[in-house]
C-alpha cells in the first residue's frame, strides 16, 4: 500500500507543478479567442497526464528510499541479511528479471517493491516482518514483491494513472470552459473568467478522487495476481497463504507521517483501498 500511496501523492504533486508551470509559461494555448480548441486540449491533457505519471514513475525508488529510510544492503553485516539477499537472488532469476536492490527498513510488518525498471527495482523489508515471520513466510513475502517487479505493476499503474490524470485534465477544463460561458453570456473580456478558474480547480480534486478510486481497483486486482505470483516462484501456494493469515493478526506498518492523513476508515475506505481483506486474498489462493 506504501508505495502506491506514494506514488500517486508523487503524481498529484508533479501534475500540479506541471499545470503551474504550464500558466507560469504561457504554454496552455487551448483556450483561444475562438473558444476552445479540443485538439490543444487533448494534447495538454496527454502532456499532463503521462508527464505527471511517468516523472513519478522515474522517482519512485528514491522516493521510496528517502520516506521509508531503507538502509540499502550493499555487503550484508549477518547471516540474517546474506539469506534475504540470497532469496531475493533466488526469486528473482526464477522470475527472470535482473537483481534488484535489497533493503531494510526500521518499522511494523511491511514489504514492498518499486522502481521504472524490471532490472533495477528495489525490494525492501521491515524489520517488524523480519521479527515476526518465519523464514519460509519471509520467503513467500519477499516472492509476491518480486512477482510484482516481474508483472511490471508499477508501469501497468503508470499507465492507469496518466489515462485517468488525461480525463482530469481534460474533462475538467472543457466543463469549465462551459460553466464560464454560461455565466460570462453578453461579457466581450476575451480570456478565461473567475468561473473557469474555480470551476476547473474544483473539479480537479472531485475527478481526482474518482480516478483514484478506478486506480484503486486496479491495484486491488494486481495483489491477486502478485500472491499467485509468489506461489508459483515458491512451487507450492501455502507460504503465501500461511504468510497472509500472519500478516492479518499483525498490526500493519504506520504510514510516513507526511501521507498518514490519508489513511481512510469505513465502508467508503474500500472504494480507495489499495489491498483487498486479506480473507479474499487467502480465499483466492485456495482456490487455485
Amino acid at each position: 500500500m506504501k508505495r502506491i500511496i506514494l506514488f500517486v501523492l508523487t503524481n498529484v504533486l508533479v501534475v500540479a507543478v506541471l499545470g503551474i508551470v504550464a500558466s507560469l509559461l504561457g504554454v496552455n494555448r487551448y483556450l483561444t479567442s475562438n473558444g476552445l480548441n479540443l485538439g490543444a486540449l487533448l494534447g495538454f491533457a496527454l502532456i499532463m497526464g503521462f508527464g505527471g505519471a511517468i516523472i513519478s514513475l522515474l522517482i519512485s525508488k528514491p522516493m521510496a528510499k528517502w520516506t521509508s529510510g531503507v538502509r540499502i544492503i550493499n555487503q550484508p553485516q549477518n547471516a540474517d541479511e546474506a539469506w534475504i539477499v540470497e532469496t531475493v537472488r533466488k526469486l528473482s532469476e526464477k522470475a527472470g528479471i535482473g537483481m534488484p536492490e535489497v533493503g531494510i527498513f526500521e518499522g511494523d510488518p511491511n514489504a514492498f517493491a518499486t522502481g521504472a525498471f524490471k532490472n533495477s527495482a528495489l525490494v525492501a523489508v521491515s524489520t517488524g516482518l523480519l521479527q515476526g515471520m518465519t523464514r519460509e513466510e519471509i520467503e513467500a513475502v519477499i516472492g509476491h514483491e518480486v512477482a510484482h517487479v516481474a508483472n511490471g505493476d508499477m508501469v501497468t499503474m503508470t499507465l492507469i494513472q496518466g489515462v485517468m490524470n488525461t480525463f482530469v485534465v481534460f474533462l475538467s477544463r472543457v466543463i469549465g470552459y462551459a460553466v464560464d460561458s454560461f455565466l460570462r453570456k453578453g461579457d466581450d473580456r476575451s480570456g478565461p473568467g473567475i468561473g473557469y478558474m474555480i470551476t476547473t480547480i474544483v473539479l480537479d480534486i472531485v475527478l481526482g478522487f474518482a480516478a483514484a478510486i478506478v486506480v484503486a481497483w486496479f491495484s486491488r486486482q494486481r495483489e491477486f495476481r502478485a500472491d499467485a505470483g509468489a506461489a508459483q516462484l515458491l512451487g507450492r501456494k501455502q507460504p503465501m497463504i500461511n504468510a497472509l493469515a500472519r500478516l492479518g493478526g499483525m498490526v500493519p506498518g504506520e504510514l510516513p507521517k507526511s501521507v498518514a492523513a490519508m489513511g481512510i476508515a469505513g465502508g467508503i475506505g474500500q472504494l480507495f483501498s489499495t489491498h483487498p481483506p486479506i480473507e479474499q486474498r487467502i480465499a483466492a489462493l485456495q482456490q487455485q
